[in-house]
């Protein structure tokens, strides 16, 4: 608003300020003679400045004429003019308009209509960096992978869309399959743009899925100094790329690199249960016991698994089963109330034929939580004691139909694996796997297994009332026949005549 008043007030000045001008050259200016062919021509201040206004306004015409005829004349002769940019400029906004509707034809989904726009636009436009991109991802939507891949190509020529053109071959050559070029391409673009967060997770899986640990360290290291991941989360992963490491190693047979990597993967994270069992046997081998009993009950503290038990039982592989339950109480000593230390001292005490306090150990157990394993372990405990068959033969049909408790589960599809993995072989997920039990449907199963525990072991019948016994009534015969011979008693393999038995009795 204030502006405004300004711009008015200085337009009412500038008037005035003419008109002032214009008043003192009427009353004070002399006027002026022009002689000109012989003739005399006396003009007055005002009309000087009028005729000089003329004079400048017909200069500045007469140029313009003049650049027009030497524009004609270029025109004619082949060169650029305003013309010819006209025109340029005409193509040029109807092939941006074409690429406008090709992008939002692509976003919409008509990838056929995406595609011809972009055939316009490349026509129109002649800018192949910007056509070319629309094209190759039209074609890709439609199905056309020849037309991408040969827009990708040209894409590969210029330095600005090179990276967009490898991550385009890249994404194809992941969808055919093609993991060896995909490897290749997803490098050549990391080392592109090191910090893309997108290249990074495709390189990584890929160096995961060519066993490549050391490559994925190194792309995971970067990926942690972009500021892609948490050091927790880095330790973590690194570490279990570092145990895959150790477990090429190992089937090399180098025994001490082996050592030394599955060392550093448990230092990395302790947590980490193949790392710690990998880093006890190591260990272990090299007669260092008290060093891999330490790793293994740092694990176990974390979290008790079957895999510790086994590798600390690996530890002294000749003991007696009384040494051995001795010495695994540095391990059951620190969970005793956990479901796998309550199994692990029911096995041993089995092993060592304590089959009473192996039930005192498993106690409740088999009814708070029943999994295969623990009722596979009462069952033993059964036979170990000396109980029927058809006992023991119910707890092995109820551990059949039981629920098989923790496992090897991922985190992203619920796939369970019988032995744990860096990635999982459903979905494809990085570090997925944890130790837990896996989510149980309740549907019954076709086969009807859960009627084999009844159908093998079932319920004793109800036992029938025991009859009154009846008092015989005592008749003197009038007339004692004689004693008639006893019959034969029938043999396990004859047939008992009951005909004969009934006159007998008569």
């Amino acid at each position: 608003m204030l502006w405004t008043l300004v711009k008015v007030l200085l337009f009412f000045a500038f008037v005035a300020g003419l008109t002032w001008g214009g008043v003192m050259l009427l009353e004070n200016g002399e006027p002026v003679r022009i002689v000109a062919a012989g003739q005399e021509f006396t003009l007055g201040p005002l009309q000087v400045v009028v005729g000089l206004f003329v004079l400048l306004f017909g200069l500045w015409l007469l140029l313009k004429v003049v650049s027009l005829l030497f524009a004609v004349l270029r025109f004619i002769n082949g060169d650029e003019t305003a013309l010819s940019r006209y025109f340029d400029r005409n193509r040029e906004r109807k092939g941006y308009r074409a690429l406008a509707d090709g992008m939002v034809a692509l976003a919409a989904g008509e990838n056929r209509v995406a595609l011809s726009r972009a055939y316009k636009a490349e026509k129109l436009l002649g800018e192949p960096e910007l056509t070319d991109l629309l094209v190759a991802q039209a074609a890709e939507a439609a199905g056309d992978n020849a037309k991408a891949t040969e827009a990708y190509k040209r894409l590969l020529e210029h330095d600005r869309t090179r990276f967009v053109a490898i991550r385009g071959l890249l994404s194809q050559k992941v969808a055919e399959g093609d993991r060896e070029t995909a490897l290749k391409l997803a490098e050549k673009a990391f080392a592109l743009k090191p910090r893309h967060a997108e290249t990074q997770d495709i390189l990584l899986k890929l160096q995961a899925d060519a066993q490549d640990w050391k490559g994925a360290r190194q792309t995971l290291q970067a990926k942690m100094r972009g500021g892609g991941l948490t050091k927790d989360v880095f330790r973590r992963r690194d570490a279990v790329l570092a145990l895959q490491e150790a477990q090429g190693i190992m089937d090399e047979s180098a025994s001490i690199e082996a050592r030394e990597a599955a060392i550093a993967a448990n230092k990395q994270s302790p947590d980490l249960i193949p790392a710690a069992a990998m880093a006890a046997r190591s260990l272990a081998l090299a007669g260092n016991a008290r060093g891999a009993t330490r790793i293994l009950k740092k694990a176990w503290e974390a979290q008790p698994h079957p895999d510790l038990a086994a590798a600390f039982a690996e530890i002294e592989p000749e003991e007696s089963a009384d040494a051995r339950l001795k010495r695994f109480r540095a391990l059951t000593a620190v969970h005793p109330d956990h479901p796998e230390t309550r199994m692990l001292l029911a096995e041993l005490n089995i092993a060592a034929e304590d089959f009473p306090a192996a039930r005192r150990v498993l106690g409740d157990l088999v009814e708070t939580k029943p999994t295969g394993r623990a009722l596979a372990l009462m069952a033993a405990i059964e036979r170990g004691e000396g109980a029927d068959e058809a006992a023991v033969r119910g707890w092995l049909a109820k551990a059949l139909t039981a629920p098989r408790g923790p496992q090897w589960c991922c985190d992203k599809c619920q796939a369970i694996h019988a032995a744990w993995a860096p990635i999982c072989d459903n979905c494809g997920g990085f570090d997925t796997l944890s130790w837990r039990e896996p989510p149980q449907t309740a549907t019954p199963s076709p086969t009807g297994t859960e009627m084999l525990p009844l159908l093998v072991n079932p319920p004793a019948p109800p036992a029938a009332p025991e009859p009154e016994p009846e008092v015989a009534e005592v008749i003197e015969p009038e007339v004692m026949d004689p004693p008639q011979p006893a019959p034969k008693q029938a043999k396990d393999d004859e047939p008992i005549d009951l005909a004969a038995i009934v006159r007998s009795a008569s």
